[in-house]
């Protein structure tokens, strides 16, 4: 039998991918089957008359507010999606690839209640809150997008979503995920971003933010989120759907079964989305969990939760489309071993897994709470879990053998030229967050937990941080339609400005 030597071995320059799926292609295809079956069986609620207008128009039969959506007219609006889209930073770079196995990182949403870190209690959150998590966020390379992070409760509820994105747009460069949770206010938030990109044309071309549009379970769209969904597409804005079945409680407590319902209310968003803009980027996403029948809550932190996001991830995957999941966040009240147990264990699932964005980084209490110090401490997780996806790279033409050949066996690796080239890139090396060695006990200083050292690179890094360079005419016309929605609802002053 003939043998191979060594010198006949060529070397690879591929980096294997690491992933995780959950489902084989039968049940991946039969969870489609059964997502296609109950767009007709039972429907889909749809309260806005535009919608039902043009599902009929297609052939949808439509009776008392439910569509019946034909599989032949679902599957022509799932062809029409775009494949893959960038959102843009304020200088019109492509930061962020919404398709493939592309995955992004991203503070959660529309938080209530922010961590005080001294009494650690929860308290309202104020515009500055969202105004220091923002520059916070800028500062950390691990997050490829800000969110409207806060429901700031010194701003008039009727404004809420637009002056989010006013904060975020007034101090930061990154793209941004955000959402209009009221049909008037989204109008608004498109003015903005037109004004912040130059246009809305320029904004098209060039969009910087995406927006959650959120289905009621189970299978049911609202009057504001069907009118997000037509808005969003005549405006050539990505739409992000976030399905949020709940296991046992507003969906089926299968699995598999959450997936089809996530899967039907995704695909009926779809249908509604590309009816009215055929071709407008949307993205398959969501919020599953399983309801806790011992806590009567739906935990974040709960494994089958990840796996619910994994699964519904790569349905949207099997069909071709850009996804969108919520992890990286925690039931914990705390910033506790729970807190790091839960998110670090999603960032590396959910990157495994190759959702395109990550959505819920620094959330704790089951997305009721934000914390500044577990976002830094999440920025660390997320970190791990994207070195981890960059693989085993094999780019030298010998692995280990020339190493070898230079030192023998004297172990002296430190001294080698490659050594020094390639430990930067071989290695992601923590912030202060992350305690290693043994200086702290040598030094004689007590130690301190990670809590304390987050707390101490919160204040490092936002001291580092400058509000970014814009224009004065671009700044002048953001405060302008600020100014202009404030009014409308009496607000005197603009918070946090």
């Amino acid at each position: 039998m003939a043998t191979q030597s060594c010198a006949d071995v060529k070397p690879s320059t591929t980096t294997v991918r690491p992933d995780l799926k959950l489902l084989d292609l039968s049940l991946t295809e039969r969870i489609v089957a059964e997502a296609f079956e109950l767009l007709i069986n039972p429907g889909v609620k749809v309260a806005t008359p535009r919608a039902i207008e043009l599902l009929a128009g297609a052939g949808t039969r439509v009776e008392n507010g439910i569509a019946h959506i034909p599989e032949s007219l679902a599957r022509c609006a799932l062809e029409s999606v775009p494949r893959e889209f960038f959102l843009y930073d304020r200088a019109g770079a492509a930061v962020v690839h919404y398709g493939g196995e592309k995955v992004h990182f991203d503070p959660g949403s529309s938080c209530l209640n922010i961590l005080d870190p001294d009494t650690l209690q929860p308290r309202p959150a104020q515009s500055g809150d969202l105004v220091r998590l923002v520059q916070l966020t800028e500062m950390l390379p691990q997050f490829a997008a800000q969110s409207t992070a806060f429901v700031c409760n010194d701003v008039p509820q009727e404004i809420g979503d637009f002056y989010r994105l006013f904060l975020v747009l007034l101090y930061a460069n990154k793209p941004v995920i955000t959402g209009a949770f009221s049909a008037p206010t989204l109008q608004a938030m498109l003015d903005l971003l037109a004004a912040d990109a130059g246009g809305g044309e320029a904004l098209k071309r060039r969009p910087r933010a995406v927006f959650d549009v959120c289905p009621s379970p189970p299978l049911n769209w609202s009057e504001f989120a069907a009118e997000n969904l037509l808005q969003l597409g005549h405006a050539g804005v990505p739409a992000q759907m976030v399905s949020m079945p709940l296991a046992g409680a507003t969906a089926p407590v299968t699995l598999a079964g959450s997936v089809v319902q996530h899967a039907a209310e995704c695909i009926s968003g779809i249908t509604i989305h590309q009816l009215a803009s055929p071709g407008a980027p949307i993205v398959w996403g969501g919020a599953p969990a399983i309801f806790d029948m011992s806590a009567g809550c739906a935990p974040m932190g709960a494994i089958e939760t990840v796996m619910l996001n994994m699964a519904c991830t790569q349905v949207g995957k099997y069909l071709g489309l850009p996804t969108h999941g919520y992890l990286v966040a925690t039931d914990s009240k705390l910033v506790d071993a729970q807190a790091g147990l839960e998110s670090g264990i999603s960032a590396v699932l959910g990157a495994l897994a190759g959702i395109n964005m990550i959505s819920g980084a620094g959330m704790l209490d089951s997305l009721a709470c934000h914390s500044l110090e577990k976002l830094v401490i999440d920025a660390e997780a997320i970190s791990y879990a994207q070195r981890l996806v960059r693989g085993v790279e094999a780019g030298q033409e010998t692995l280990a053998a020339s190493a070898f050949a230079q030192i023998g066996l004297s172990g002296e690796f430190l001294r080698l030229k490659e050594t020094r080239a390639l430990f930067r890139s071989e290695q992601y090396f923590p912030s202060s967050v992350i305690q290693r060695g043994s200086e702290a006990r040598a030094d004689g200083q007590p130690l301190c937990d990670t809590f304390s050292r987050a707390r101490t690179r919160v204040q490092e890094v936002l001291t580092s941080y400058k509000r970014p360079a814009m224009s004065l005419e671009r700044e002048k016309s953001l405060l302008e339609i600020a100014r202009r929605e404030g009014a409308r609802v009496g607000l005197q002053h603009l918070p946090g400005v």
